[in-house]
């Protein structure tokens, strides 16, 4: 039986987790998701000795990787991953990158050092844009009050569907170790994003809010403007997005939401898509 071991079970790790359970594997992890805490060294080495893929989701805290100083470094599994940030390439002034473009010069200093590290012992690294999927979606901010719009049409970036994302570490399963960008299509601006999250949900567009009147978490992310090129997984792991757009990606969201929305005073949401 293959096994995973999921440092960091959360959002995506769950997809992942419930998607290969149903194939047959065996799956367990630490996190909201997982039923093994992470400063349990006994059952953490346990598991992880009994794995045949190790995948981490826990990012860098106190600019230190935990799972890298911990546990994995020299691990002894035949498939490691790690899910980083396509936050490590800084902006770019609108321009598409790919994973040959530099990386730490951006806000995540500390993620693009994790993602560096685990590329060192032999990882498939996927580097991430915005998630979205059900229950975590532009839909879910404009029916919760909480999007807003900046008028910052030229400001534009790159998301995945979280089932795209999950295909895409199944197939990273049988592809070369390195880096791969998972990312859809049509980068798009987050007034765009926004703006058609309300006209499927029948809402009027969210408010405009300028941008010193964001959060200071918000308006780093509205500072860095970047394309993200997914070709080299389309190449080596024959990876495709089923959802090739914010659009088709939102519309299929919006079919498993119930009809009946009450939305509350709009508020100021921060932009970060992680």
């Amino acid at each position: 039986m293959s096994r995973l071991f999921v440092f960091g079970l959360g959002y995506t790790g769950q997809v992942l987790a419930s998607r290969l359970r149903g194939a047959g594997w065996h799956v367990v992890g630490t996190g909201r998701g997982g039923t093994i805490d992470f400063g349990d060294d006994d059952a953490v080495r346990r598991e992880l000795a009994a794995a045949t893929h190790v995948l981490s989701s826990v990012p860098p805290v106190d600019g230190l990787d935990p799972v890298l100083e911990r546990y994995v470094a020299g691990e002894s599994a035949r498939w490691l991953g790690y899910l980083s940030s396509t936050g490590v390439y800084g902006d770019a002034g609108g321009a598409w990158v790919d994973e040959s473009a530099p990386t730490g010069t951006g806000r995540r200093t500390a993620r693009a050092a994790a993602d560096a590290a685990w590329l060192a012992i032999g990882a498939r690294v996927f580097r991430l844009p915005g998630i979205y999927g059900p229950g975590r979606s532009a839909l879910d901010r404009v029916a919760g009050g909480r999007a807003h719009r900046t008028g910052l049409a030229e400001q534009v970036f790159s998301r995945a569907h979280v089932d795209d994302i999950v295909t895409g570490v199944i197939a990273g399963f049988d592809g070369p170790p390195g880096a791969y960008n998972l990312a859809d299509d049509f980068p798009a601006s987050q007034d765009a994003v926004v703006s058609f999250a309300a006209h499927l949900l029948g809402l009027p567009p969210p408010p405009l809010v300028a941008l010193a009147d964001l959060p200071p978490m918000a308006r780093g992310f509205y500072a860095e403007n970047r394309r993200i090129a997914a070709g080299k997984a389309k190449r080596l792991l024959g990876w495709t997005p089923r959802y090739r757009d914010y659009r088709a990606g939102l519309r299929s969201v919006s079919a498993m939401i119930s009809p009946t929305i009450t939305s509350p005073a709009p508020s100021i949401d921060s932009g970060a898509q992680r």
